[in-house]
């Protein structure tokens, strides 16, 4: 329910939180519950609207005391929109979250056209989309190729730019924390491996949740080059896996490319 809430660990809260609900640099440094109190967000009208209207079939509960819905009767997929993580008995999945407007339009598109390739439908969905605004290099083949077979991998990279002479990080890949980065780049400065590093600063409040500066030794330091060797040694650049396992209308576990999923959904 906590990870429902925080919107650094879903790209769509299905849970709206009031109070200490964690932060991205400690997500389960959240309060007890009798400190904070939730109801469900806009968003989860998407998966329940329509309970109420004989869409799904109704089972009993776990003691048979009452009945529940088999499944939640969601008006796009869900398992697509918000991703998912999991470990169970010999098997894994690693669904990415995506934008919500380019899997609907998707659907649309294999609604009207039943035989559309993945190269119609990717035209609709560019990638995954994570809860930050980091930036995904992955290359197009290589999303394709996960696309079509249902794993892969995805690599994310910090978004930067300089100001005044600095290097200024407005945003880092999903599930980074800043704090933790701090100590990477802190600890190569102490081993002597950044000499062209001047300073370290974290300057994120508020208003700018992620702004983490570094200030060069001088004007002559190539800016590039510096934070390639950082994408390289710290959590500035991560992959994160892609395995589209998940249950299909039979009910079985199977990993599913992004066509069959948008078409069973």
């Amino acid at each position: 329910m906590v990870l429902m809430a925080q919107p650094f660990s879903y790209r769509y809260p299905l849970v709206d939180g009031q109070g200490n609900w964690g932060a991205p640099d400690d997500p389960k440094s959240f309060a007890a519950m009798r400190y904070t109190e939730s109801r469900l967000s806009r968003f989860s009208e998407v998966l329940l609207n329509e309970l109420g209207q004989g869409t799904v079939e109704w089972g009993q509960n776990f003691d048979g005391t009452m009945k529940e819905p088999k499944m939640l009767p969601a008006r796009l997929p869900h398992i697509l929109l918000n991703g998912v993580t999991g470990i169970a008995v010999g098997m894994a999945t690693d669904i990415p979250p995506h934008n919500v407007r380019e899997v609907a339009n998707a659907a649309v598109h294999l609604i009207e056209n039943p035989k559309a390739s993945l190269d119609e439908v990717m035209d609709f969905v560019q990638g995954p989309d994570y809860p930050t605004e980091a930036e995904i290099i992955t290359p197009k083949a290589d999303l394709k190729k996960v696309y079509r077979t249902g794993r892969g991998s995805i690599k994310m990279r910090a978004v930067w730019h300089k100001e005044n002479g600095d290097i200024v990080i407005t945003a880092l890949p999903h599930q980074v924390s800043g704090s933790k980065l701090l100590e990477q780049i802190a600890a190569q400065m102490r081993a002597k491996k950044l000499p062209m590093v001047e300073d370290l600063r974290d300057e994120s409040d508020h208003e700018n949740p992620t702004r983490i500066v570094i200030v060069p030794r001088s004007n002559r330091i190539d800016s590039e080059q510096l934070m390639n060797h950082l994408f390289a040694s710290t959590d500035l650049e991560k992959s994160f896996r892609v395995n589209l396992n998940m249950l299909g209308l039979d009910h079985r576990p199977e990993v599913k490319g992004l066509v069959e999923i948008l078409s069973e959904c």
